[in-house]
């Protein structure tokens, strides 16, 4: 497809606009009552109107343009339909960044073309039932063997568990303790040892399925490592495109519920005249957009640091933890303000709550956030086991 120019940018944002709301809209409240993914057509249609490769080189079918033009697209389809948000997330950025970043040419030209049509799909599986935060205490294993590495553990809280067609797993591959043994490598969907468990039956993040993924002596072929023992501060540093995609996430959700609040309190009447005409609601909506306006902000510097390349992890985490927090308050502001109405599924506005929790705790809570701000800022690392 034709790559976008700077010019571009709006127009893109404005196309996603409309998609979203004619197409994916009038869906969304189905996929979350239902708990059904967004269709194979549909993220195919996505591929197909090129939302899925934006942020990857176009020798690969994608667009080669800025990350902020992809986290554009990603807020216009996360304000309407979560699930379908999720398919343009995972895509420009999900694991399929760690390929383009750190796999090899042979590797991006055999993953990348698929992901970016929309054909498949690549999920990240890295927490496992005892090793959430503290990743490093990850105990799934890849023995070497002839010819590869036989996979064995379980991955947890893993999106698009059991639909993705590909997983990037963060795994063992040495001896080596804590961070130094770890590395990362592609299991296919169909290969003999993989599994699923159950469909998780989560508070929000519904029409996004999430299970366990399970490695039963699966054989895992060389070519398939994308990064050795060792690399493991490499992955997190491409992780970060992630995390900056789920603050725009989480932007996308305070945006939406800020947007529909000022709808509602200039229509609704009580004390026969609209809510807007007191004070008190004009406060809370004030503080609204001020939480929303600086999650923005914090974003947009971070992705415009970043351009095509990686974003700087301390801008990411100032980024993520105050986008995931303000989604919180931002939709429970929301919810307050539409009284009755916002806690009933008519208005969306409890949708919108119950995922903002979600966004929260995935890709590093703000608790975890706020360590690694301290981190970066001192240019060391602390200890949680001592």
């Amino acid at each position: 497809m034709t790559a976008y120019s700077a010019d571009g940018h709006e127009e893109i944002r404005a196309l996603a606009a409309r998609v979203a709301e004619e197409v994916y809209a009038p869906m969304a409240e189905d996929l979350d009552v239902h708990r059904r993914p967004l269709p194979v057509q549909e993220r195919r249609r996505l591929g197909e109107l090129g939302f899925l490769g934006i942020a990857h080189p176009e020798r690969y079918g994608g667009s080669g343009a800025p990350l902020a033009e992809a986290l554009a697209v990603i807020e216009e389809f996360a304000k309407q339909c979560r699930p379908a948000a999720f398919q343009v997330f995972e895509a420009n950025t999900g694991p399929a960044q760690v390929i383009g970043h750190l796999g090899t040419e042979e590797q991006r030209e055999r993953w990348l073309p698929g992901i970016i049509s929309g054909e498949k799909t690549m999920a990240v599986a890295i927490s496992e039932p005892d090793a959430g935060s503290a990743a490093t205490d990850m105990r799934t294993l890849a023995k070497p063997v002839d010819g590869g590495y036989l996979l064995e553990g379980t991955k947890r809280w893993i999106s698009n568990g059991g639909e993705a067609d590909q997983y990037l797993v963060y795994a063992r591959l040495s001896d080596a303790p804590g961070a130094k043994g770890i590395g990362a490598l592609v299991v296919e969907k169909g290969m003999a040892g993989l599994s699923f468990g159950q469909q998780e039956r989560l508070m929000g993040f519904r029409g996004i399925p999430s299970a366990d993924v399970i490695f039963d002596g699966v054989f895992v072929p060389e070519e398939n490592v994308v990064v050795p023992a060792g690399d493991f501060g490499k992955l997190f540093t491409v992780f970060s495109i992630e995390r900056l995609g789920n603050a725009t996430m989480s932007l996308a959700i305070g945006q939406a519920a800020l947007d529909r609040t000022i709808a509602y309190v200039q229509e609704r009447e009580q004390f026969g005249k609209p809510l807007i005409e007191f004070q008190s609601v004009q406060v809370t909506l004030a503080d609204m957009l001020l939480q929303v306006e600086a999650a923005r902000l914090l974003i947009q510097r971070a992705a415009a640091a970043a351009g095509t390349g990686l974003p700087d992890p301390l801008q990411v985490s100032l980024a993520k933890c105050t986008a995931n927090e303000m989604a919180k308050r931002v939709s429970d502001l929301a919810m307050q303000l539409h009284g009755g109405n916002g806690y009933t599924e008519e208005y969306g506005i409890e949708r919108l709550h119950r995922d903002a929790h979600g966004w929260a705790i995935a890709g590093g809570t703000p608790t975890m956030q706020r360590i690694r701000i301290v981190s970066e800022l001192l240019g060391r690392r602390f200890d949680q086991r001592a």
